[in-house]
């Protein structure tokens, strides 16, 4: 343990149901106190697998992309996002765009990608009124309260992910591939092993084979690593579900999720791992000028329903290849 870990820890809340919590109270250069902590901070992540860093005065996008690149061993691009960002700079986006009524289930960012982030960080410029909690949830603690024959089918075959890109609905084809161009979309696909069928409005379907169980690349440990319940028509809200359903038809809805060998997940499967993921979660509700670090394959993290305006900035970093998270299910690229 480094000295500067020592001088973080007697100032770390670590009361249950909340994520750790630093209390740093920092005047004048934040960016330089985040690089001069840098590893004391991501100890306490390697640790614990997220913190929440209170006291910095986080509030405007240009210190906060700064202290992102003092934290992060390197920023990676936002690519096959199932909602729109806002970019700010080069690496630094808004939080996804997503009803402020209806909840971001637990989900790690990425999970359906080849190449992922390792660390995701958060910083709120601008908290709500009410709610709006970015919440965390420990995977290995979510795949060991998980029933065993629905992890084993999962570990041995996969989950199945199914798309619909169109300019109505979810992500555009330039907000998930950077562009527009066909060619250059069903280059990028083969590379990332993605299935595509052009249709005849113009609009594209995809899909995606990934692993739904991988071991930590530091720890060894296996975890429960995927996007399985939020991404699937049950956890929509039944409204809207029957919107969609009705106008574009059950495989036109934007994203949904299958077992690897493409049978339908049923409702009551989505309903427990939604379940398990509410008995494992922890919260705290953001103040402007906060800052979050999470580990993106240790723990899942969720945004919940808020009132008011919300500004979160978020960073996708440390970039992790499946193939190096020893995942359970293979994939292969074209």
């Amino acid at each position: 343990m480094t000295s500067s870990s020592r001088t973080l820890l007697p100032d770390l809340d670590l009361r249950p149901g909340r994520p750790p919590i630093l209390r740093a109270d920092v005047a004048g250069d934040t960016a330089g106190w985040a690089g001069a902590h840098r590893d004391a901070l991501r100890a306490v992540v390697a640790g614990h697998g997220s913190l929440l860093v209170r006291g910095l005065g986080l509030s405007d996008p240009d210190t906060t992309a700064d202290v992102f690149r003092r934290l992060a061993t390197g920023l990676m691009p936002d690519r096959e996002s199932f909602a729109p960002r806002r970019t700010y700079t080069e690496g630094v986006y808004s939080s996804s765009k997503w009803p402020p009524n209806q909840p971001m289930c637990m989900h790690h960012e990425l999970s359906y990608a080849l190449e992922f982030p390792g660390l995701m960080l958060f910083a709120c410029l601008d908290a709500p009124a009410e709610g709006g909690a970015t919440a965390v949830a420990d995977s290995v603690a979510v795949l060991d309260a998980l029933p065993g024959d629905l992890t084993e089918r999962f570990a041995r075959e996969g989950w199945l992910l199914t798309r619909t890109y169109n300019d109505e609905i979810g992500a555009t084809l330039a907000e998930a591939f950077g562009t527009e161009d066909r060619a250059a979309v069903d280059r990028y696909c083969r590379a990332h092993a993605i299935e595509t069928a052009w249709q005849s409005d113009g609009s594209l379907h995809t899909r995606q084979r990934r692993a739904a169980v991988v071991r930590h690349p530091a720890t060894g440990a296996y975890c429960w690593f995927n996007q399985i319940a939020f991404l699937n028509e049950w956890t929509m809200d039944p409204e809207v579900r029957e919107y969609l359903v009705d106008v574009y038809g059950p495989d036109g809805l934007p994203f949904n999720t299958r077992y690897g060998n493409g049978d339908p997940i049923g409702e009551d499967v989505v309903r427990r791992i939604n379940e398990v993921y509410d008995a494992h979660t922890a919260r705290e509700p953001w103040r402007s000028g906060d800052l979050m670090l999470v580990d993106n394959i240790r723990t899942a993290h969720s945004r919940e329903p808020f009132e008011g305006t919300r500004e979160v900035l978020a960073a996708l970093a440390d970039p992790v290849r499946l193939t190096d998270s020893t995942p359970t299910t293979e994939v292969r690229t074209a």
